[in-house]
């Protein structure tokens, strides 16, 4: 298992051995969700999954 830091609260997030790029892995504590971008070796990249919200014209 690999361990993350959480960007927003610095929680440890627990990452599966087998994780994949592109795979979304969810803060524990905080719920942000990060997509992971860049595996080498024990090293993980990774970045903010940002959710754009749909303009109904409102």
């Amino acid at each position: 298992m690999k361990k993350i830091k959480c960007p927003d609260c610095g929680a440890d997030i627990d990452v599966p051995d087998d994780v994949m790029i592109n795979e979304i892995v969810a803060c524990p504590d905080c719920g942000l969700e990060l997509e992971i971008t860049k595996i080498e070796g024990d090293k993980l990249s990774y970045q903010r999954v940002v959710v754009e919200k749909e303009d109904w014209g409102e």
